[in-house]
């Protein structure tokens, strides 16, 4: 079960052919990533008991192809981290999944063995080429519920936590992926690294490079809308996972140039966060019949629902701007606040069980017991409001912690965000409550005007009394040059709160 297996046999099948480049660069077939994997594995082995933490923090840089298989084939557990983390918040994850190593770029060293409880290996240094002295690869037999992979959470709301990700739950989510998303995955494809490899793109690797497919890590270590278009257009079977804020700068990119679509483009995977019908119908024009949905969350790794190629192959709306069927394996549910299944057509809360859900939060057991109150193996409660039709597909409304409760009168945020962003003169928006003595909450958007024809208060006001309920229009406009975003596309509303309450 141990996942590295996928990397072993894909060794087996395609020897020969090239498994990592740098940007345009091959760097490594699969035979020589086995071989650097083994080394890996062998020397972590030797210094670490079975089940150690190991921590990765770096922009996207090949490396971490090899040291995330190379840790799991040595029976440890891959802790890698958002590299646009403070210090401080690197040295809580560090603290709190009790790491033994830490794994850093380059760019990110300077001064950190100082700031961390653990020893620090650099990319590239003496030490970390000694862990590439040869050796075969050895892979330690684990079970389907040994940890492999501690996900901690992006912050955006608070506190990082570690989802415990199971080689099991990895496993099944390579499975459902291959079935549901991108069956077409092959030796003749390549995955493209442009969102973060310490979360989204670094499950990719499973899938994709279980089938055969190159890993392309850009030159840049991250997303530049051009060189990625630029690599679209060299790399055969080009896919990559993105969020949607991404997706958008790409559109943009593309008109910029001129509008011709790369050559090599094969799919684009959308996730972590709304993708807005008005943005995929654009995007769905400059790129054609390119995308795929998926949702999930790192507590069930990319797979809850989705929407395949095909599904986007319609004008229904209802179909577009929804997130999905539930994926192979996977059980779903909407319930209201006393856990009973809600009628087709009513929100409440998505709840999900199936062989990707964690295994819960490492050394919280209160926050596992709110998450998983039945345990693992049991229903996992998302935190997210959704609708399911009589058919079984589902609508994402929001996190119940961002439903708006204005006047007693429940008003969910992206319905507003959907309503605003058909304005020619909106680029970006969030809605979110902000408190108010008389109506508990009001409604408050958070724009980014279109550089073109900029919308004020008013107009905005009008174009949603044309399109949503009265009670539904934002009390107030704040306009801004640009939304806080996470690394991985996320708008930080935590940040825009405490802007709003400051």
């Amino acid at each position: 079960m141990n996942l590295c297996t996928l990397l072993a046999q894909a060794a087996t099948r395609h020897a020969r052919q090239t498994a990592v480049c740098s940007g345009t660069q091959p760097l490594w077939t699969f035979a020589e990533l086995r071989e650097r994997t083994g080394a890996i594995a062998a020397a972590l082995r030797a210094q670490h008991a079975p089940g150690a933490r190991i921590a990765i923090w770096s922009e996207n840089r090949p490396e971490l192809v090899e040291l995330l298989f190379g840790i799991w084939a040595a029976g440890l557990v891959a802790v890698p981290v958002n590299y646009k983390l403070h210090v401080r918040e690197l040295r809580q994850i560090v603290e709190d999944a009790q790491a033994a190593l830490v794994l850093a770029s380059p760019a990110l060293a300077p001064g950190l063995a100082a700031a961390l409880p653990c020893p620090v290996s650099v990319l590239g240094s003496p030490s970390y080429e000694a862990l590439l002295a040869p050796a075969p690869l050895q892979i330690a037999p684990v079970g389907a519920d040994a940890l492999a992979w501690l996900f901690y959470t992006s912050g955006t709301t608070g506190r990082s936590k570690g989802a415990m990700l199971t080689h099991g739950n990895l496993m099944a989510m390579t499975v459902a992926h291959l079935a549901d998303i991108e069956p077409e995955l092959g030796p003749q494809c390549s995955q493209l690294h442009g969102a973060p490899m310490s979360h989204g793109s670094g499950l990719y690797l499973l899938p994709s490079l279980a089938r055969g497919a190159r890993q392309v890590v850009p030159a840049s270590a991250g997303f530049e809308p051009g060189e990625f278009l630029d690599l679209c257009d060299i790399h055969p079977g080009s896919g990559a996972f993105l969020a949607p804020t991404m997706v958008q700068r790409l559109r943009e990119a593309l008109a910029a140039r001129g509008g011709v679509r790369p050559r090599q483009l094969r799919c684009i995977v959308y996730g972590g966060g709304p993708m807005y019908l008005e943005e995929l119908r654009k995007s769905m024009d400059a790129f054609g019949p390119v995308f795929a949905q998926i949702y999930g969350q790192g507590e069930t790794p990319m797979t809850i629902t989705g929407l395949a190629r095909a599904d986007h192959a319609t004008d229904d709306a209802a179909v577009l701007a929804g997130v999905g069927w539930p994926r192979t394996g996977t059980e779903l549910a909407v319930l209201d606040e006393a856990g009973l299944p809600q009628p087709a057509g009513e929100p409440g809360e998505i709840v999900v069980r199936g062989p990707t859900v964690m295994a819960g939060y490492w050394d919280q057991p209160e926050a596992t017991a709110q998450a998983l109150p039945d345990g693992p193996g049991g229903w996992l409660y998302t935190g997210d409001i959704g609708v399911l039709d009589a058919r079984g597909f589902l609508t994402l409304r929001d996190r119940s912690k961002d439903v708006v409760i204005s006047g007693g009168s429940n008003i969910y945020p992206r319905e507003v965000e959907e309503a605003l962003l058909t304005h020619p003169g909106v680029a970006e928006v969030c809605v979110l409550g902000q408190r108010d003595a008389e109506w508990g909450e009001v409604v408050v958007a958070v724009v980014v005007a279109a550089a073109q024809a900029p919308a004020d208060a008013a107009a905005l006001d009008a174009h949603c009394l044309e399109r949503i309920a009265r009670f539904k229009r934002p009390k107030r406009y704040v306009f801004v040059d640009a939304l806080p975003k996470s690394s991985y596309g996320k708008v930080l509303k935590r940040v825009l709160r405490e802007h709003l309450e400051g």
